[in-house]
């Protein structure tokens, strides 16, 4: 890396969370079929995809000079454990509920293990930049858009996934400045990108579809038209995410291209202040 790295507040917060135990396929998403179980799955793919991100950046970070990143990275570590820790707590109740969020993690484990095996350290770590490109971005939608926040209700299902969405915007650029720092090259990263994208994509339409074929709901063709209806008007799904998305592919571009410290300044007093929200959950 040619330049030296911005200081970022990146840091571990110990926190603990209060899953209550839901009826079967009760929908936890302001009552919607397809975002209840989409967001089983993409939590079902966190446990193993946080210590593949984690493995990924602890292979090359010996290539890190500058101490700011390093520090940065320590921290990224640290979030990214506690991450994990938490979705595979959540995963075991929302299985409880009927959700294939175990299964997903099960299927994660031997996608990831494939990719260890056939990967470059290098290519790994491309993979973890792409996909910290989407985790912030569907975080930043989060945290900016208060109808995205309102799909969440008042459970401790809301408060992990606002303590996870900061997390992911503070920690966006560490696996990319590693990368840089590693001599990756722009071709590679995106190519890494675009790879990334199809199968990403593939793997969530594919496990949610199959997780919506056991909810009873599904065969109600008024719920199914009605929770198709909401999704297409989802803030996750506009095309302005799409754009932001997909500017990860243009040569030159960095995640910090995307400003979001007043963002994040606001979700850092708004959780953990001295009124914060979520100021009991720390250990």
């Amino acid at each position: 890396m040619d330049h030296p790295v911005p200081h970022r507040d990146v840091k571990p917060r110990r926190v603990t969370f209060r899953h209550p135990v839901g009826t079967r396929f009760q929908h936890y998403v302001d009552g919607d079929l397809i975002m209840s179980h989409a967001v089983a799955v993409l939590s079902g793919t966190f446990p193993e995809g946080e210590a593949f991100f984690v493995r990924s950046v602890r292979d090359l970070r010996h290539r890190v000079t500058d101490a700011e990143l390093k520090a940065q990275v320590a921290g990224f570590i640290g979030q990214e454990v506690t991450h994990g820790r938490e979705h595979q707590e959540l995963n075991e109740v929302l299985a409880d509920m009927g959700y294939r969020s175990v299964k997903v993690d099960r299927h994660v484990r031997r996608l990831l293990g494939f990719v260890d095996r056939t990967s470059s350290r290098l290519q790994r770590l491309a993979v973890t930049a792409a996909l910290e490109h989407y985790t912030a971005t569907i975080a930043e939608v989060l945290l900016e858009n208060p109808e995205a926040q309102r799909l969440l209700g008042d459970s401790d299902v809301r408060s992990l996934l606002l303590w996870h969405a900061l997390e992911e915007s503070e920690h966006k650029a560490v696996a990319f400045d590693v990368y840089r720092a590693a001599g990756g090259p722009e071709w590679l990263r995106i190519l890494i990108m675009r790879t990334t994208t199809a199968i990403f994509i593939l793997e969530v339409l594919a496990h949610t579809g199959l997780s919506m074929l056991r909810d009873r709901a599904t065969y109600n063709p008024g719920t199914l038209l009605r929770s198709f209806r909401a999704l297409w008007r989802s803030p996750f799904l506009q095309r302005s995410v799409w754009r932001r998305l997909n500017s990860y592919n243009r040569r030159g571009f960095h995640p910090d291209d995307w400003d979001a410290s007043e963002l994040i300044a606001h979700w850092q007093a708004e959780l953990f202040g001295d009124q914060g929200t979520l100021t009991d959950h720390l250990r």
